[in-house]
């Protein structure tokens, strides 16, 4: 095998990213952890783009901050311009995962001075993520995973195996930092990742992530459009044809996934965050199942306070409660 096959590959991957979403940039960052992913796209990346590496010291571990300052001289003996370690306090909200992930976003939203963030997930984060909104339930949305182009957020390795990201830090003579995290079965993602995945690719013969990831594509393709569609029947209603209440008359008669799009935007505007499936759809009976129930409890951005959809005089409106 070519010695510089894995890292031509990532190179390739990259400069196909660029031509198809970052033609435009001209500096980027990139989240690097010290792990092999992360660290492969960080060698990779700065041989396309000015690099600088954001590493998010997450406190969590006896020994983070070496971790960190490793990664940093790692960061600049691949080539990055530029290297920052950023500290972060971890909440307790929604979990151990979410807390940790949340913190990493606002950390290196804060720090990105305006440039695009590469994230260096591939296509095996891919299937993870899409059997987890499997196991939760939550509708298309949450199965159809992660976009290659979010921004600020950029994942030019989404179509790659993780293996090719360790095969290029070996060319490299880089050595990654194992994050014990990775192997700790407490974590959902790591059984996924050590059980369940494996257990699907014997029982199904092979090609399971791969198939996953097509999945994800196909459905965010489809949610686009039905997006699409929902924010126009939303804009023909015009400011004043939403501000006092949703009209029943006027979003009953869509179809029922622009329909519920509608209703989720609706709250989404009315100061909703957080959404599921289950909320959305018993919102969406108050219009094509109305049998005189109460108000649906949902979500809202601001603390201390409870927000209700309701049906009243042939409008859905929002009103709040104090908790």
């Amino acid at each position: 095998m070519d010695r510089q096959s894995a890292v031509a590959e990532l190179r390739g991957e990259v400069v196909r990213y660029v031509r198809d979403f970052a033609a435009h940039e001209r500096r980027w960052c990139v989240a690097l952890s010290g792990g092999p992913d992360s660290l492969a796209l960080a060698a990779v990346a700065a041989t396309v783009m000015p690099t600088t590496a954001l590493i998010v010291d997450h406190r969590l571990q006896p020994g983070s901050d070496a971790v960190a300052s490793t990664a940093r001289e790692q960061a600049i003996a691949v080539g990055c311009v530029g290297a920052e370690v950023l500290r972060v306090d971890v909440g307790t909200a929604g979990g151990p995962e979410a807390a940790a992930r949340s913190a990493r976003y606002r950390a290196l939203g804060d720090a990105r001075a305006g440039a695009p963030v590469l994230l260096a997930h591939t296509l095996d984060d891919q299937a993870e993520t899409v059997l987890l909104g499997l196991g939760r339930g939550s509708g298309a949305r949450s199965i159809a995973g992660m976009r290659p182009h979010d921004p600020p957020w950029c994942r030019p390795l989404l179509g790659v195996r993780r293996d090719l990201t360790r095969r290029a830090c070996t060319e490299l003579g880089l050595t990654p930092w194992r994050d014990p995290h990775n192997a700790d079965p407490r974590f959902t993602r790591v059984r996924l990742r050590t059980e369940v995945l494996p257990l699907l690719e014997q029982v199904l013969g092979g090609g399971v992530a791969e198939a996953l990831a097509r999945t994800a594509t196909a459905l965010r393709e489809d949610n686009d459009t039905l997006d699409a569609m929902a924010s126009d029947a939303l804009a023909e209603l015009g400011a004043d044809g939403v501000r006092d209440g949703l009209p029943i008359a006027a979003v009953s008669p869509l179809p029922a996934a622009v329909r519920r799009r509608v209703v989720r935007g609706w709250l989404l505007a009315g100061g909703a965050v957080g959404l599921n499936e289950v909320q959305i759809r018993a919102v969406d009976d108050l219009i094509i199942a109305w049998r005189g129930q109460g108000g649906v409890a949902v979500p809202s951005e601001r603390p201390h306070e409870r927000l209700f959809a309701g049906r009243s005089n042939e409008l859905l409106t929002l009103y709040r409660e104090p908790v």
